[in-house]
C-alpha cells in the first residue's frame, strides 16, 4: 500500500484542495486532516486488540471470557476518557463446542479433520454413523423427495469459496451453513457435513452457526476442512460408497451476555448520536483478532483520536462493542446485541445521525460509502478530500444494511455509513483457529484508525442531516 501523500501537511493539503464554502467548513475539513495524520502515526487500537486477545483469548458469546472480556473493556473505555460508560445485559442460550471429530469406515478408513458448526446438537456417544449423499447447492438438497436421506449423512459441497476484495462470495455459502441442517433433517439425515465456508487451502475447518427450526436445534452438523472436502467428494466421484463416522460433545446452556457502551458526550448537541459498531464476541477456534477484537481496536482508537485532538465534537460520538453477534438464538427473546441496543434505545433512536460498523478484519480501507442521497453531496466532496490521500475512494455505492450489529437500528430510520475494506484475506482466517493477533498489519490497521477518525469527525462537527438527504424513491433502511 503507497502512502506517499501521508507526509503532505494539513495546511497545504487544504491549499491543494478547493475550499469549502464556509470557514466553520473550512476549520472543521482542516481539523479532520490533522485527526487523520495524527491517527496514522499513532493510536490505541494495536494495543487494544492486543490486550483483548492476550488476556482473554477466544470470546464464544455468553462464555466466561465474554463476560470477563467485557467488563475489562469497559475499564479501558473509561482509562482512555470516554463518559457514561455502562454495561448493558441480556440473557443468552449459549453453546460450547466440547470435543469433535470425523473418520472414514470401511475399507479405506481415514481421519478427517472436521468442526461442529455453532449451536448444533451432540452426537450420542459413539457418534452417528451413515453413508454420504453428496449435493452441490442448498437447491439440490431441498430438492431430495421426502425421506431420502433416512439414515444417511447429507454432505453439500458448493466449491471452494473464491477470495474477493468484498467479500461477496460469502453470502450465498453461508446461506447453506444456516439453513442446510434443518433441510437435511427434514429429509431424514442423521447428519450434516458441508464444505468450509471459506477461500483457503489449510486444514483447518471453518465454524459458524446454524439455525434453529421452530425453536429446536436440528441435527449435529459439521464443517469440513477444504482438503477433506475435497478427499470426500473424490471418493464419491470415484463411486466409492463413503460411509462416516461423526462425534461431537456440544452442549448448550443458559447465560447472559452483553453490551458495551461508552461516550464521547458532544459539545453542542451531546443528543445527537453517532454510533461506531463491532463486536466482542468470537468463536473458540482462534481469538478473534480479526474477528473482531479489530473492529473494536478500529473505533475505539478512532474515538479516542478525536478526543485527543483537543477539541470536542458537536455531536456526540458513541463506541458500542456489542455481545452476542455470532451465534443463532431459538427465540427473539435471547441474544442478538444489535437488537437489544435497538429496543432500549427506544425513542432515542430518532436522534441517532448515523451509524457505521467495523466487523472485516483489519486490512486496508479503499472506499467509502454513504446512506442514499448523500452521493454527489457537500459532504461526500469533504470526505474524499480528507480519505482521499489515504487511499480511500468515495463510493456511489449506497449504505443500506449497515452490518449484523447496527443493522436492528435500520428499520427505525438510522442511516448507516460503510467503510469497505480489503477482505481477499478475511476469508482465509474467518472462523478459524488461524484468527490470531499475528495476522493483523499495523500499519493497515493504522490506516483504518484514520479513516474512521477523519470520517467521524467531519459528521460529529457538522449539521449534516443524512436522513433528510434520503430521496424519496431510496430503499428502506434495513437489517442485515
Amino acid at each position: 500500500m503507497s502512502l506517499r501523500l501521508l507526509s503532505m501537511s494539513a495546511a497545504a493539503l487544504v491549499l491543494a484542495v478547493a475550499m469549502p464554502a464556509s470557514a466553520q467548513d473550512a476549520a472543521t475539513e482542516a481539523q479532520a486532516i490533522a485527526i487523520r495524520d495524527q491517527a496514522m502515526k499513532s493510536n490505541i487500537a494495536l494495543d487494544y486488540v492486543t490486550q483483548v486477545t492476550t488476556r482473554f483469548g477466544a470470546r464464544p458469546a455468553g462464555s466466561r471470557a465474554e463476560q470477563q472480556a467485557a467488563a475489562w473493556a469497559a475499564d479501558y473505555m473509561r482509562a482512555h476518557g470516554f463518559q457514561n460508560v455502562r454495561i448493558e445485559e441480556f440473557p443468552l442460550v449459549g453453546w460450547e463446542r466440547g470435543e469433535n471429530s470425523g473418520e472414514i469406515l470401511g475399507d479405506r478408513p481415514q481421519q478427517l479433520v472436521v468442526a461442529a458448526l455453532g449451536h448444533s446438537p451432540a452426537t450420542p456417544r459413539a457418534g452417528v454413523e451413515g453413508e454420504v449423499v453428496r449435493f452441490t447447492s442448498l437447491e439440490a438438497l431441498q430438492a431430495a423427495p421426502d425421506g431420502a436421506l433416512r439414515g444417511k449423512i447429507a454432505y453439500v459441497d458448493f466449491g471452494q469459496m473464491h477470495a474477493m476484495q468484498d467479500g461477496s462470495g460469502y453470502g450465498p455459502q453461508t446461506r447453506v451453513r444456516g439453513a442446510g441442517p434443518g433441510v437435511a433433517a427434514a429429509k431424514g439425515a442423521v447428519a450434516f457435513i458441508l464444505r468450509s465456508v471459506g477461500s483457503d487451502e489449510n486444514r483447518l475447518p471453518h465454524t459458524g452457526t446454524t439455525q434453529y427450526v421452530d425453536g429446536k436445534p436440528t441435527i449435529p452438523s459439521f464443517a469440513l476442512s477444504a482438503p477433506d472436502a475435497d478427499q470426500v467428494s473424490r471418493l464419491t466421484a470415484m463411486g466409492e460408497p463413503v460411509r462416516l463416522r461423526l462425534k461431537s460433545t456440544a452442549r448448550t446452556f443458559e447465560t447472559r451476555s452483553q453490551n458495551v457502551i461508552g461516550d464521547l458526550p458532544g459539545a453542542e448537541r451531546p443528543d445527537e448520536v453517532i454510533v461506531l459498531g463491532s463486536h466482542m464476541d468470537s468463536w473458540d477456534l482462534g481469538t478473534g483478532a480479526v474477528d473482531d477484537a479489530a473492529g473494536g481496536g478500529i473505533t475505539l482508537a478512532a474515538a479516542k483520536a478525536i478526543a485527543d485532538s483537543g477539541r470536542r465534537a458537536a455531536r456526540t460520538v458513541r463506541v458500542v462493542l456489542y455481545g452476542s453477534e455470532e451465534v443463532a438464538q431459538p427465540t427473539r427473546e435471547t441474544g442478538n446485541g444489535g437488537g437489544v441496543y435497538a429496543r432500549n434505545q427506544g425513542a432515542a433512536l430518532d436522534k441517532h445521525i448515523i451509524a457505521g460498523e467495523s466487523d472485516f478484519g483489519a486490512d486496508r480501507v479503499y472506499a467509502l460509502r454513504l446512506p442514499a442521497g448523500a452521493q454527489g453531496s457537500d459532504f461526500q466532496k469533504a470526505a474524499n478530500r480528507v480519505l482521499y490521500p489515504i487511499g480511500v475512494l468515495a463510493s456511489q455505492d449506497v449504505e443500506t444494511s449497515g452490518g449484523v450489529d447496527i443493522g436492528p437500528m435500520g428499520p427505525f430510520g438510522v442511516p448507516f455509513f460503510g467503510l469497505a475494506q480489503d477482505g481477499t484475506r478475511y476469508f482465509d482466517l474467518h472462523h478459524t483457529a488461524n484468527d490470531t493477533l499475528d495476522k493483523i498489519d499495523p500499519a493497515q490497521l493504522n490506516q483504518n484508525v484514520a479513516a474512521w477518525a477523519g470520517l467521524v469527525w467531519l459528521i460529529a462537527d457538522s449539521d449534516v442531516d443524512f436522513r433528510a438527504m434520503r430521496p424519496a424513491n431510496a430503499p428502506a433502511w434495513t437489517g442485515h
